[in-house]
Formats: C-alpha cells, sequence, structure tokens
C-alpha cells in the first residue's frame, strides 16, 4: 500500500488502483499551508506508535506519540514523545518552568482534547490553545510520523514543519520506559 500526492488530498493506491482519498480537518490544513506530507492509512483500532511503526514499516523512534500532560491552573501541553519513550515529567516540568506536571487518565486525556487516544495530535489541535513540546530526538529525522487527528491515520512530515505550524519548542523530555 503506498500513499500518493494529486491535487487535494491523498489516495490510497494499491496494485494501482485509487481505493481511498484520505482526507480529513488536519490532511485540509496541511494542503492549504503547502506543507509537504504524506498520510499514513492504518487499522482503526486504537494503537500506540509502536504498532503503528510496524504498520508503516519504519523504526519505532521515528513515530511520535502525542501525550497529554496536565499542569497546575494552565491549559494542558502536549508532549510529543519517540514511540518506545515516555515523557520524563520531570523534565517536561522543568523545561516548562513548572514545579509538578502530571499525566491525566485516558479518559481525562479525551475529554481535555476532544479527540479519541490513538488520535489525538497536535495538528488537530492547533489554535485551541496547547502549548507543543516536542522531543529533541525528532530532529535527529528528515521526517517523523505523527497522528493525523484520529484513529488510523498517520502523517510523516519534517519535524521543523511540525514545530513551525503548532509553534512546539524542543526539549529532551523523554526517557526509556
Amino acid at each position: 500500500m503506498e500513499s500518493v500526492i494529486f491535487d487535494q488530498g491523498y489516495y490510497i493506491i494499491v496494485q494501482g488502483l485509487v481505493i481511498m482519498n484520505i482526507t480529513n480537518n488536519v490532511t485540509r490544513f496541511l494542503d492549504a499551508r503547502k506543507v509537504a506530507y504524506a498520510a499514513h492509512e492504518l487499522p482503526a483500532e486504537k494503537l500506540g506508535a509502536v504498532e503503528a511503526a510496524q504498520h508503516i514499516g519504519v523504526s519505532p523512534e521515528q513515530v511520535f506519540k502525542t501525550i497529554v500532560v496536565v499542569r497546575e491552573k494552565k491549559k494542558p501541553v502536549l508532549a510529543v514523545v519517540p514511540g518506545p519513550r515516555v515523557v520524563d515529567l520531570k523534565s517536561l516540568a522543568a523545561f516548562l518552568g513548572e514545579k509538578k506536571v502530571s499525566l491525566p487518565t485516558e479518559r481525562e486525556a479525551e475529554q481535555l482534547t476532544g479527540l479519541l487516544a490513538g488520535g489525538i495530535s497536535p495538528l488537530a489541535l492547533i489554535n485551541k490553545g496547547f502549548q507543543v513540546v516536542i522531543d529533541s530526538a525528532a530532529q535527529k529525522y528528515d521526517q517523523i510520523y505523527v497522528s493525523g487527528g484520529q484513529r488510523g491515520l498517520n502523517i510523516r512530515l519534517s519535524a521543523g514543519d511540525l514545530a513551525k505550524l503548532t509553534n512546539a519548542r524542543f526539549g529532551n523530555i523523554s526517557r526509556e520506559e
């Protein structure tokens, strides 16, 4: 299965046949901004970043997950970290100048973002008031993969474009599990 661009949106090509146009608010936003990206369809059930990497056929370190992190009295932060790693809450708190940050439950993260777990994406939450911090490991790659704002859709784009679109900063905010 491959994804190919045709004017406005991406199509899935299987054995030379176009079978699906992948468009949603994220892909329309990227198209409108003329950002180079590729959309990758995945099974629609909730997949972790490591499982998504297996489906796409890339290193799990290149597929980034978006973790909602709450802080006292301020809007939550979106921490974008490599699939096999976890958010280092102490490092993130220090990076943000906060005393303490914490992880909400999956249900709370869904309520805070309005997105289902497995589909939470900084690209889907642009202009919603979330601060975005991308782990510095993303800068090692020409392209990284992030959720496309819904389960079953991953977007490949440059870490620089992701940072620019989301007004994100890079920081060492992850650790091994």
